[in-house]
């Protein structure tokens, strides 16, 4: 499938429709509680859009991983609720998402171009690791801000919630700019998700199992520092 710039230009027009629509969400939410995850939301989505148009060479992986989380979850509402239009709507832009970058074309405006490979000093091997490893982070990072940023019942409560995404997040960042720290931060934000889940359990009426989405959150984040870790411990045994 070529057409690789209009590809581009739908994949980007999703997800800033998304954005606009979680910023519009959290202005006019009854629930302020909800604010600041409807508003991460939005922002997460603005920078797929921005990273996208600007051509980073992660930005394909995070918006496929994005799309991937969007079409999961939209089919999860479908089978509870039915095929709803609204839902439906969801689920199939953000899989449009993740088929519209996919692919070796679209991929030499990204991560295939030598520039960056260079500049980062990526072989192909390492390039497909990192690859598979943002895919996960662009997946992962919803179910963070909605375990993270969810409503509860006490401040010590969110403040330990907030700090084990906080840690992840770091490690995210360190990621992306290709830290080997930034591995061993996923690996103890995702630790210190699990460990602090129970203990943060965030009031009924909310629409999402908050703990379960810090579990599905911290399983995820390990999948997605995985592809390190074996080079990681080779190159300490060497």
């Amino acid at each position: 499938m070529a057409l690789v710039g209009e590809r581009k230009a739908v994949a980007s027009a999703f997800l800033a429709l998304y954005a606009l629509i979680f910023f519009l969400s959290a202005l006019t939410v009854p629930q302020p509680e909800l604010v600041p995850f409807l508003s991460a939301l939005a922002a997460t989505y603005g920078l797929g859009f921005f990273a996208v148009v600007a051509g980073y060479f992660w930005a394909r992986w995070f918006a496929i991983g994005l799309g991937l989380y969007g079409f999961s979850t939209g089919f999860l509402l479908i089978w509870q609720i039915g095929p709803e239009p609204v839902v439906l709507f969801y689920a199939l832009t953000h899989g449009a998402i993740s088929v519209l970058l996919w692919g070796p074309r679209v991929a030499a405006h990204f991560d295939g171009r030598v520039d960056w490979r260079e500049r980062f000093h990526l072989d192909e091997n390492a390039t497909h690791r990192l690859g598979r490893a943002i895919i996960r982070v662009g997946l992962t990072l919803p179910f963070l801000l909605a375990y993270g940023l969810a409503p509860r019942e006490g401040a010590g409560q969110m403040l330990l919630a907030m700090g084990a995404v906080g840690v992840a997040g770091v490690g995210i960042w360190a990621l992306l700019r290709l830290r080997t720290w930034g591995v061993l931060a996923m690996l103890a934000g995702a630790a210190a998700i699990l460990i602090t889940a129970p203990a943060t359990a965030a009031p009924l009426g909310i629409a999402a199992d908050v703990a379960a989405s810090g579990v599905v959150g911290a399983v995820l984040l390990v999948a997605a520092a995985a592809p390190f870790v074996g080079p990681m411990l080779r190159y300490v045994r060497a």
